[in-house]
């Protein structure tokens, strides 16, 4: 029987194309293809809680990274301190803890639970794919992993009760109580997109002088 020869399945499109022309594939994302101008510009449009928070403007992903990394580095207020005990490598691993995100979005706990191994496969391989773009290692020890998560904890706290909608019983309950740290010293006011976007450089910016700075030294 003559005819056109059967067309097999085309695959599946794994990469995005970015804002600086670069593609990223998502299956082996390679450090080339990383620009800190596109993970600014996608975490400061990508918000936090499902965009389920008060407010004229979405809490985003850049502004709880900011935040995150101040807690970690101890931060306060205006957020761009660090502690000279902590390295700069250390606060950009918490600056950079969420940079997946400007790829596949911010998904819930809920939600991660529910899809499971998979997701966490794909985020761990983006992020030490951004990890080795910018000098840092690909593998995080497992005090930083902890460290990077109290801290989390601790933004993810205030979050939920001053922005969320949560009552401090509930938001105890799921990310603990936080102890030292206070909104006199941590502002959730969330930040216009250009404004998260232009604080996010300028820390991660802050943070890469420092580090260049240190291995210099070292």
């Amino acid at each position: 029987m003559s005819g056109k020869p059967k067309r097999s399945p085309a695959a599946p499109r794994v990469w995005q194309r970015m804002l600086s022309g670069r593609r990223l594939d998502l299956a082996d994302p390679s450090p080339f293809d990383i620009e800190i101008e596109d993970i600014a510009h996608g975490l400061a449009r990508v918000a936090r809680w499902n965009g389920q928070t008060t407010g004229p403007h979405a809490f985003s992903v850049a502004q709880h990274s900011v935040l995150v990394e101040a807690i970690f580095s101890g931060g306060g207020g205006g957020y761009p301190t660090r502690e000279p005990s902590v390295s700069a490598a250390d606060s950009l691993a918490a600056l950079l803890h969420d940079a997946p995100e400007y790829v596949i979005g911010d998904m819930i706990s809920p939600f991660k639970a529910l899809i499971g191994g998979e997701y966490r496969a794909i985020e761990s391989r983006l992020l030490a794919a951004i990890h080795l773009r910018f000098g840092l290692p690909a593998e995080r020890s497992p005090k930083l992993v902890e460290s990077i998560k109290e801290a989390d904890r601790v933004a993810a706290y205030f979050e939920a009760v001053e922005l969320a909608g949560f009552d401090s019983a509930e938001a105890e309950s799921f990310f603990g109580r936080p102890s030292g740290f206070s909104l006199a010293r941590l502002s959730v006011d969330p930040w216009p997109t250009a404004e998260a976007e232009k604080r996010f450089t300028a820390r991660f910016q802050a943070l890469s002088n420092a580090l260049s700075a240190e291995s210099v030294s070292a």
